[in-house]
């Protein structure tokens, strides 16, 4: 499957790895970090067990990227970072970064019914 959102399969087999991360970029550089990753983002679409492979601007911190990707499995992750886009970005990413890139990968697993947590709907919080 290529990349693309897709729904969580209703047969039981949800397993779903998210990969979530910043990337702080030096002070002048966030163009060409742009046309960096966009390269990235290009490249990716086409392999086997992605799901979501994105980067947005932080809010908060403008000179960050943060990532955010789906992976069918943890294989089709590992199979993703050891690719040659993923290796030249790799490589270069120091030209752009401006210290401490923060990632964390998350399993997310299906659960039957009874192993639910069950969460209590609270109204939303404006502010």
């Amino acid at each position: 499957m290529k990349c693309t959102k897709l729904s969580w399969p209703m047969d039981g087999s949800a397993n779903v790895i998210i990969m979530q991360g910043s990337i702080p970029i030096k002070s002048g550089q966030f163009d060409h970090a742009l046309s960096m990753v966009k390269h990235l983002v290009q490249a990716t679409m086409g392999e086997e067990g992605c799901m979501t492979y994105e980067f947005y601007r932080a809010l908060a911190e403008p000179d960050t990227l943060v990532l955010f990707q789906e992976w069918e499995s943890m294989d089709a992750l590992m199979n993703h970072l050891s690719t040659p886009h993923v290796e030249a970005f790799l490589r270069r990413l120091p030209e752009i970064t401006d210290g401490g890139i923060t990632t964390r990968r998350y399993l997310v697993q299906e659960v039957e019914e009874a192993e639910a947590v069950v969460v209590v709907e609270q109204p939303p919080i404006i502010h």
